[in-house]
């Protein structure tokens, strides 16, 4: 009936009928779930007396997050500890109406009822994400919109936005005007995957003013949704270095935006300019995000220019270091501090460890397989798990030859990722507070942009995967996967409703 799966879900007999008017009460910090439920069923006139809709902020013997759903024929009660907890109760009232009445424009009025039930839920991991690449490809704000709304169906709670790569940069910083005139545009995109010499000769680009940009916060926020940005560093920086070439290795040398994919060589430097640039950023993300979390990339990191630089070299024997490599770990580590003084928390790809070890406090993204996070916690890290093979939506779905264009030699299936259990082995769950003790704050699903350059690319690419994604993060107990399917079916009419699947095919 409802993905991700509630803990405890009980149907009685009958149904509440929603009236034309609606009969709606939000108590003390329940306001904006209340307003974000009223949205959902067509801001209709509110009334004062008929059936009832309370939405109230109650102690209550549940975990941070969770709510409880008494639904009956007079009267509609959602309670939750925190207004967290409310957000997920408003969206299992939506995925309980009929899938037609999602649509509120269009839905027939005997589509407005709710069934009689009881549902009892908490989440299982804190961090429950999506990683979206819009340095690929620029996606409009309108579509954004859409997703996090997407998102806040299924109860994930985590948008990271991948801001910043060779191919493009998509913020704005002010001081920096180069970064949205030069870093935001390129001339070509590859077609194919890296190691292509095919170009599409199309420019594209684009950028996201600061004002946008908090505006986009603000609506995912009043969905229960955070959105963590990331800028890469000190990899990934062919963008930036085409604007400002004094920030890396080789100023000499002009370079336009990369139109290829894969792993561009040219990387910040490690001169105090270049770190001040990074603490500059920084600063300005911090004030448009107000996220605890801000990610600072870290990843395919090749250090071959600092091997030849006279400056890194210098700096890596001012440090004591044996190889400027190690000036990887280091730059990573300066701009965790900046990220401390301003009172957030650095998150990184965990790969970067191989340069020199990183802070316990730094929070890792285990990418690469299982057991690269499962090290990471035991060394103290917080980790959120998102191994490629069980998390990367960029992947092809199946083998059929009109599966559209994407990543190649890989097939990720809805069964794999349902598979997927991010606590695999009896890893602890992190405690998210200051101070937390180490293990998995959460899963996230990756969606790089290279073969998905529209909305309905990533429609397609997104659902259902992203489902079955939903349910490892959310639910507990164990999984039956030919169950799931049957929720699923009912689940895709509520999505094809939404205009969540592809309106034509993205190939």
């Amino acid at each position: 009936m409802i993905i991700p799966r509630p803990a405890e879900l009980t149907v009685h007999p009958g149904e509440f009928v929603i009236p034309a008017a609606l009969h709606l009460s939000a108590g003390p910090g329940a306001a904006r779930a209340a307003d974000l439920l009223a949205g959902y069923l067509g801001d209709r006139p509110r009334a004062s007396y008929g059936p009832a809709v309370r939405v109230e902020i109650a102690p209550a013997d549940l975990p941070y997050e969770g709510y409880r759903l008494e639904i009956s024929p007079p009267e509609v009660l959602l309670t939750a500890p925190g207004e967290e907890g409310l957000f997920h109760g408003v969206q299992t009232l939506r995925q309980l109406l009929p899938p037609a009445a999602l649509d509120p424009a269009s839905a027939p009025p005997d589509a407005w009822r709710w069934p009689c039930v009881t549902v009892r839920d908490a989440p299982r991991l804190p961090w429950r994400g999506v990683m979206l690449d819009v340095a690929r490809h620029y996606m409009p704000l309108e579509f954004l919109e859409e997703f996090i709304d997407r998102l806040a169906l299924h109860k994930l709670n985590v948008l990271h936005l991948h801001l910043t790569d060779d191919q493009g940069w998509r913020i704005e910083i002010e001081g920096l005007p180069r970064l949205t005139e030069v870093s935001a545009w390129r001339t070509a995109s590859m077609v194919g995957p890296a190691g292509s010499t095919r170009f599409d000769g199309i420019p594209h680009g684009g950028f996201y003013s600061q004002h946008r940009l908090r505006d986009l916060v603000a609506y995912a926020a009043r969905r229960g949704v955070t959105i963590v940005p990331e800028i890469e560093m000190p990899g990934h920086a062919r963008a930036l270095l085409a604007a400002y070439p004094h920030l890396g290795n080789r100023p000499e040398v002009n370079l336009p935006v990369w139109t290829s994919w894969g792993i561009s060589e040219d990387i910040l430097g490690v001169h105090d300019e270049a770190l001040e640039f990074c603490r500059t950023v920084l600063a300005q993300t911090v004030s448009v995000f107000p996220s605890r979390y801000v990610h600072i990339g870290g990843e395919e990191c090749p250090t071959t220019q600092w091997e030849t630089s006279p400056v890194a070299r210098r700096r890596a024997a001012e440090l004591g270091f044996t190889t400027p490599a190690q000036l990887h770990g280091w730059f990573l580590r300066q701009m965790q501090e900046t990220l401390t003084e301003h009172g957030r928390r650095a998150v990184c790809w965990d790969e970067a460890e191989q340069n020199g070890e990183l802070p316990a406090d730094m929070t890792l993204t285990a990418w690469r397989d299982p057991a690269h996070g499962v090290r990471s916690v035991e060394r103290g890290h917080q980790v959120i798990m998102a191994p490629h093979r069980s998390t990367y939506l960029d992947y092809a779905q199946s083998t059929h030859p009109g599966e559209p264009p994407a990543q190649p030699d890989v097939v990720t299936t809805v069964a794999d990722v349902y598979g997927f259990d991010p606590l695999a082995g009896g890893l602890p769950v992190a405690d998210p507070g200051n101070g937390g003790r180490p293990g998995v704050l959460g899963t996230q699903a990756q969606l790089w942009t290279e073969f998905a350059p529209t909305p309905d690319h990533v429609r397609y690419l997104t659902f259902p995967r992203l489902c079955a994604l939903a349910e490892a993060a959310w639910s507990e107990g164990t999984r039956d996967y030919e169950e799931f399917q049957g929720r699923l079916t009912v689940h895709r009419e509520r999505l094809r409703v939404l205009g969540a699947l592809p309106g034509r095919g993205a190939a």
